[in-house]
């Protein structure tokens, strides 16, 4: 089917599917394929009721259906949940972040037979130990760091004592007590934290955006190598100016086609960021302002994909703040360039929904195009997503 317009593509509220609603406070989609079939499985953290939930991707024909789904551990206020086979077993354990005054990060060791990952009494939760009461967690990264052991976790945090650091896995990764604390940024509020290759000299550095404090903004922390990794600086690389606005979550993409990766961040006081690369080596960046388009909420995530099949970037946005009948998730086409400052808007979720978190772009129902997965928490919307009229 050839691909039609934007405006027939998307100018009402697209059809709204639930994963699961059964809690409260869905707080983030993270993604993984956990049981080797090719599908993009997810874990999410819900906050009010301390949740932490998995969800088996049951393929496009039943998509539209509540997925099936286990609760692998209950904790108190979590923001965050992301997969990780932290002690190579072979199964997907998930860790959890969370704030509040629980202070804690936790693994939830997944069972070893797949044929049971559906089966909540086999999970186990154990606290990271080097973590208890340090600060109030945010985000984790699951991520190979020193060449040694396991997976590492990189992990960040908000207020008092906020830091970007990680967690070095020890010979033995189950003996939580034995996994070491290494920081390496003082932060104020970090909500993004992406394994990217800045640099080009062939391992990961990591990608941040802080949402507090003097040093709000995006940069990223230059890896010193594995084998320096736990005792050399990991050196503070800024983008875009420090200090000037709220970042929220950030994404990657390269979103002018001109070959080199640019970051785009959502600002919850103004238009998203435009950080347009302009030199691969020293990095260089030039910022952009796209606006928003006119009664939506606040920004809070952003992603990037060709959503009407044009073939040019289009952005998706979720929001905060959305009250009123404003729009909590949108996205937007440009006109001549990516440098636009206004682009055109067009719907998603239409006003039902609150507050929506991350979101994530990919085909879920096997037709072609990409849909929008997301959660919302205010109006328990839950774990959904929305599924493009495209075809």
């Amino acid at each position: 089917m050839a691909a039609q317009s934007a405006k027939v593509a998307g100018e009402q509220p697209w059809v709204r599917h639930t994963i699961d609603n059964s809690s409260q406070g869905a707080d983030g989609v993270r993604l993984a394929d956990v049981n080797g079939d090719g599908l993009q499985d997810i874990t999410t953290g819900w906050e009010e009721g301390g949740k932490i939930r998995v969800y088996l991707n049951p393929g496009a024909a039943r998509a539209t259906e509540p997925w099936p789904a286990v609760n692998v551990g209950d904790v108190a206020k979590p923001e965050d949940a992301v997969f990780a086979d932290l002690d190579g077993d072979g199964s997907m354990d998930v860790v959890s972040s969370t704030e509040g005054e629980t202070r804690k990060m936790f693994v939830h060791w997944a069972p070893k037979s797949k044929d049971r990952y559906l089966d909540e009494a086999a999970w186990k939760t154990e606290a990271l130990s080097a973590s208890v009461d340090l600060v109030r967690w945010m985000f984790a990264l699951p991520m190979q760091i020193d060449g040694m052991h396991g997976t590492d976790l990189f992990a960040g945090a908000k207020d008092e004592g906020a830091k970007i650091g990680w967690f070095q896995s020890p010979e033995n990764p189950r003996d939580l007590a034995a996994w070491k604390w290494r920081p390496l940024y003082e932060a104020g509020w970090i909500m993004s934290l992406l394994p990217v290759d800045l640099d080009g000299d062939g391992d990961l550095d990591v990608l941040a955006s802080d949402r507090k404090g003097p040093r709000r903004g995006a940069l990223w922390l230059e890896n010193p190598g594995a084998e320096q990794a736990a005792s050399a600086e990991w050196k503070e690389r800024r983008i875009g100016p420090a200090g000037e606005y709220e970042a929220m979550f950030l994404t990657i993409a390269d979103l002018d086609r001109d070959w080199l990766d640019d970051v785009l961040i959502a600002d919850r006081r103004g238009p998203l960021r435009y950080h347009r690369r302009t030199k691969f080596s020293p990095a260089s960046w030039e910022t952009h302002l796209i606006e928003l388009p006119p009664n939506t909420g606040t920004g809070k995530s952003v992603a990037v994909g060709d959503i009407d099949l044009d073939d040019k970037p289009d952005i998706v946005f979720s929001c905060e703040n959305a009250f009123g009948g404003k729009a909590g998730v949108m996205w937007m086409s440009y006109r001549k360039a990516a440098t636009d400052a206004i682009w055109d808007g067009h719907p998603i979720s239409g006003p039902q929904g609150i507050k929506f978190d991350l979101v994530k772009l990919l085909d879920l129902d096997d037709d072609g195009d990409l849909d929008v997965l997301t959660c919302e928490e205010r109006d328990n919307l839950g774990v959904v997503w929305y599924e493009n009229p495209l075809r």
